[in-house]
């Protein structure tokens, strides 16, 4: 295993276990965060969720990804969550380049949701967060009908499997409302900022799963199913 190997798995394992041992214990909970003293229990339940907007982009545009997430509930005021997702890009015979790109991965996020409400134990809430997000994928990339200047002969041109990855942060700020019962709608608005990334041999990939359309994804957003748990 080479030392980018190594550290590309190893940075969101480590993530992902410290998040699990925090919630394996109360009271562990409890002393990390700073929680509203009052007759409330620390453990409240938990969320899942799925996120509608990008089920909708994969079926009407170019690209789009499947997402769902697990949130626990501390005390309806801190809210660790893990969000998994697999995103999908295809653009076809681009009119500028001519080139087809094709790619599809699972992504990764984990972190933290902050309940900004004064009053936390209602069924509305208003939050802000932070999210470290991880992905590794493949694209194939290819050039039809390529002309060789030197022996006017068409050719195709094409790269399959280049391997990618990019580590990235995200902030947070959104709301879920009660709807009836467990239901819950929300949405969220996320600033993207990357740590790090490989772009393989092919330089500037167009989509990266989870992340978006690489130069005009800093802003992205989700519209959230939510059953409260």
């Amino acid at each position: 295993m080479t030392l980018r190997q190594y550290t590309s798995t190893s940075i969101p394992r480590a993530a992902i276990s410290l998040l699990l041992l925090l919630l394996t214990s109360a009271a562990g909970a409890q002393k990390l965060f700073k929680l509203e003293k009052d007759s409330i229990p620390v453990m409240r339940g938990f969320q899942v969720s799925f996120d509608l907007f990008g089920a909708g982009q994969m079926m009407l545009s170019d690209y789009g990804q499947y997402e769902a997430a697990l949130r626990l509930n501390l005390h309806d005021q801190w809210f660790p969550i893990v969000e998994v997702g697999y995103g999908k890009g295809s653009r076809e015979d681009d009119v500028v380049t001519g080139v087809t790109y094709k790619t599809k991965a699972p992504y990764y996020r984990v972190g933290i949701d902050f309940n900004l409400l004064k009053k936390k134990h209602q069924s509305n809430r208003l939050f802000g967060g932070l999210r470290y997000a991880y992905t590794s994928y493949k694209v194939d990339l290819s050039r039809p009908n390529l002309e060789d200047p030197n022996w006017h002969t068409v050719e195709t041109f094409g790269i399959t499997g280049d391997k990618c990855s990019q580590h990235w942060l995200e902030a947070v700020v959104g709301i879920d409302a009660k709807v009836f019962g467990p239901l819950h709608l929300g949405w969220s608005v996320r600033y993207k900022q990357r740590l790090k990334h490989d772009d393989g041999i092919i330089g500037k990939t167009w989509y990266v799963p989870g992340y978006g359309i690489w130069d005009s994804s800093e802003l992205g957003g989700t519209f959230n199913f939510i059953i409260d748990i």
